[in-house]
């Protein structure tokens, strides 16, 4: 039992765990458990479901799997023993027969309360009712004397759980978030907490963790508000932090005396931060060194090797360029520059003779034919096949790089161009990727691999962007403007608009239509597609779910 105190340091470790790598995560956790109570922390908080990651999915389904995560936990809890810190250790747990989303407090190599996630998360990204039991409105835990309250991460996106506890006299809320990116994020989750602190009155510390996990990325960006809505402290975004906070109370409550503040990373640069730190993860965890992909000369395949490059270093990427008798002098200029620039390892092989003999073979099939799009995606498709063969032999983990434009109306060839195991620029509409190919060359971020300077060619970002699968192509052959296209995108499936609003801001109605469909019948091959970060609300794949057999059209604007 501890004496009441008036002042605490609560220490968050804002880490990088890797789902259902428990052993990996216990050590993590016990060496920031060790470094935080050599800074003299009085109470140690993980990020959400730390031990098996966030979020397992199905791996919540295999007793064995939550029965290896429990004994984690109790392991973890065991190296409080001797120790000052308290530690709050969200973690799956089982009673009663049932599952559920927990932090447990241990003191002294004891696990001595526990309690459970209230609001679980059943849209977007997370279906945590498949496996969890929700708990009911908790009572703050008694932590070195002081009544803390614990609402666990979705908790706090609702007024009941917070509101209870201040009613059963929390005097300062912890709560543990697995939160993942998308654009603006830092900053909602910065006036929601708010909105829950001028309802409760008490100040609240915001744990993140941070990292890539499949098509979420995690930003981290740890965070706490004083109970006068004013910030205390502020973690780093998009890499590991250890966020040391001082409170002390006084005759309004408790306050942050100390705490630094690091700031935000601007909301129009956060994306590069976020698919840089996506494509990392997905490459180191799943056991790979180094990417390879195809460097056509265009915008976004110069954009994904920056990327990665920023994220990998140099010596970890290769780009190939696959030139047919449509690619240009320019992209081969263009394509060879932006290798240079950026320092990796550039190849060329060329697909003329492999795509001559296919089609020569087919000649017979298709006597009388007219040439069309089937001759264009052969090129695409022996590009992808050789690009295939490159990972396979040389164990480099193939990236593709349609950007979100291409990927909602269709505008890639499957099994060709699509190839690959992760696309770092899957949730950029093109307009952003070139908007980002301007940022990049005149800014150089930190905890960037890349180098310094200008690493997009500007011609590349000057030229209209083309596939380059037939003489004089160019993408606005078949699409509108990228401008329009974008914007019409964005109130299809950003916003969900109908079409007759979307023409009502002044677009075409046949256009508007025309993209819609496109829209829809695209849907089986991004169902096939490599995944990438979740960079905005309504992603491709984890964050919008649509039917492949649809018979629906809007028809608002008939």
């Amino acid at each position: 039992m501890h004496a009441v105190t008036e002042t605490l340091r609560i220490a968050l470790p804002q880490l990088n765990p890797t789902v259902g790598a428990l052993e990996s995560n216990l050590a993590k956790a016990k060496h920031a458990l060790r470094q935080a109570e050599e800074q003299g922390a009085d109470i140690v908080m993980f990020t959400e479901l730390f031990l098996t990651g966030y979020f397992p999915e199905d791996l919540l389904l295999k007793p064995q799997f939550v029965t290896e995560a429990i004994a984690a936990a109790k392991t973890l809890a065991a190296e409080t023993k001797g120790i000052n810190a308290s530690l709050l250790l969200p973690t799956v747990w089982r009673a009663d027969g049932n599952l559920y989303n927990a932090v447990v407090l241990a003191e002294d190599g004891a696990i001595i309360d526990w309690r459970y996630k209230v609001e679980l998360p059943n849209d977007d990204v997370f279906y945590e009712k498949r496996y969890f039991t929700a708990g009911s409105l908790p009572e703050p835990m008694t932590i070195k004397g002081v009544s803390i309250g614990v609402p666990i991460c979705e908790d706090v996106w609702h007024v009941p759980v917070s509101k209870a506890l201040a009613e059963k006299g929390a005097e300062i809320l912890l709560c543990p978030n697995g939160s993942p990116y998308w654009l603006n994020k830092q900053r909602v989750r910065l006036e929601l907490v708010r909105a829950r602190v001028r309802e409760t009155g008490l100040p609240m510390v915001y744990s993140n963790q941070v990292g890539g996990q499949d098509e979420l990325v995690f930003d981290g960006a740890s965070f706490g508000i004083n109970a006068d809505g004013s910030l205390a402290f502020q973690g780093k975004s998009f890499v590991e932090d250890m966020v040391v906070s001082d409170w002390e109370k006084g005759e309004s409550g408790w306050r942050c005396t100390q705490g630094s503040v690091t700031k935000l990373v601007p909301v129009n640069e956060a994306p590069w931060h976020a698919a840089m730190l996506g494509l990392r993860d997905y490459v180191h965890k799943n056991g790979f060194k180094s990417v390879v992909l195809g460097l056509s000369g265009g915008i976004d395949s110069a954009v994904t090797a920056a990327i990665a490059v920023d994220a990998l270093g140099a010596e970890n990427v290769h780009c190939v360029m696959l030139p047919y008798r449509y690619t240009s002098e320019a992209s081969l200029r263009d394509a060879k520059a932006c290798a240079e620039t950026l320092g990796v390892r550039y190849d060329i092989v060329p697909i003329g003779d492999p795509v001559d003999a296919v089609n020569a073979n087919l000649a017979p099939m298709f006597e009388g034919l007219a040439p069309d799009i089937t001759e264009e995606n052969l090129q695409s498709r022996m590009r992808g096949t050789i690009l295939m063969a490159i990972s396979n032999k040389l164990g480099s983990l193939l990236i593709t790089t349609g950007n979100k434009s291409e990927m909602a109306v269709g505008y890639a060839t499957i099994y060709g161009d699509m190839n690959g195991a992760y696309n770092p620029i899957k949730d950029m509409l093109k307009m952003q990727v070139y908007g980002l190919a301007e940022w990049r060359n005149g800014y150089y971020p930190t905890d960037v691999l890349g180098p310094s300077g200008i690493v997009i060619p500007p011609e590349i970002i000057a030229k209209a962007p083309s596939a380059e699968l037939r003489p004089d192509q160019t993408d606005q052959d078949s699409l509108p403007p990228y401008p329009v296209l974008d914007a019409i995108i964005e109130g299809l499936v950003e916003e969900e608009l109908s079409v007759a609003e979307i023409v009502e801001k002044g677009f075409d109605a046949d256009l508007v239509r025309r993209i819609e469909r496109m829209i829809y019948i695209a849907e089986f091959k991004r169902r096939q597609s490599a995944p990438g970060p979740k960079l905005s609300e309504k992603a491709f794949g984890i964050g919008r779910k649509y039917p492949i057999t649809s018979g629906y059209r809007d028809r608002s604007a008939c």
